[in-house]
C-alpha cells in the first residue's frame, strides 16, 4: 500500500532545500560530473528524466535527443525550468510523481535517473513504472549509490542513514540493484565507480 503521507513529507524536504541545494551539493558534484557525462552519451532517441531535481543533467545531454524531465518537487522543477530554456534538446520539465506517471506504455526510447532512487519513498513502484513507460528494447540508465556490502562499511551506512534522510529524504542504505529485479528487470548490466557504493547501471528494458 502506497503512503502519500510519506511521499509528501520527503516532496516538502525537497522543497525546503530547493534554492541551496546546487550549493550543498557543489563538493559531490565535482566527482559526479564526470559519470553524468559518462553516463549521458549512451542516451538516444526520446529521453525521459526522472527525478531531475535542478537539472544537473541538462547540459550533459547528446544533441541529437529530445528530453522530457520529470521531478515530483514543484520548487525544483522551477529551477531546473530555468536551466532548460538555454538548451533545445530539453522539451518538458514537468512536476509528476515517478510512482504514478501519467506517460502512455511504451513511450520513450531512453529513460535516465542519476541519485534518484535514494529518495523515491516506494522505490520499487517507481521502478515499476519505468518499466512500464520505457519501450520493450529500449534502455534504462541509472547513476545511483546504494547499501555496500562491505562488512564494515555497509552496518556504518545503516547507523549514518537517519541524518541525510532527515535533512532532504535521501537514503543512503538502499539495495536499489535487489528492487530492480522486484521491479521485473532482467538484463541488468553493473559497473562500480566507487567502491561498490557508486554504481552505473545499464538496463536493456525486455518486456
Amino acid at each position: 500500500m502506497i503512503d502519500n503521507k510519506k511521499t509528501e513529507k520527503i516532496k516538502n524536504r525537497y522543497n525546503r532545500i530547493s534554492k541551496l541545494y546546487d550549493l550543498v551539493e557543489k563538493p559531490m558534484e565535482n566527482m559526479f560530473s564526470k559519470h553524468r557525462k559518462e553516463m549521458l552519451k549512451d542516451a538516444y532517441g526520446n529521453v525521459l528524466e526522472v527525478g531531475a531535481g535542478t537539472g544537473k543533467n541538462f547540459k550533459y545531454y547528446p544533441g541529437s535527443v529530445e528530453v522530457t524531465a520529470i521531478d515530483f518537487s514543484p520548487k525544483m522543477v522551477k529551477i531546473a525550468s530555468e536551466k532548460a530554456k538555454y538548451l533545445n534538446n530539453i522539451k518538458d520539465v514537468l512536476e509528476m510523481n515517478a510512482e504514478n506517471m501519467t506517460f502512455d506504455d511504451d513511450t520513450f526510447d531512453t529513460v535516465v535517473t542519476s541519485c534518484v532512487f535514494c529518495s523515491v519513498p516506494h522505490p520499487v513502484k517507481g521502478l515499476t513504472e519505468i518499466r512500464r513507460v520505457c519501450k520493450s528494447g529500449g534502455k534504462i540508465l541509472l547513476l545511483e549509490h546504494v547499501k555496500s556490502t562491505k562488512p564494515v562499511i555497509g552496518p556504518l551506512m545503516d547507523i549514518l542513514n537517519p541524518i541525510p534522510l532527515n535533512i532532504y529524504g535521501a537514503n543512503i542504505n538502499r539495495n536499489t540493484i535487489d528492487n530492480l529485479r522486484k521491479a521485473g528487470f532482467q538484463n541488468i548490466f553493473v559497473e562500480d565507480l566507487w567502491l561498490d557504493i557508486l554504481k552505473l547501471i545499464t538496463i536493456r528494458n525486455d518486456k
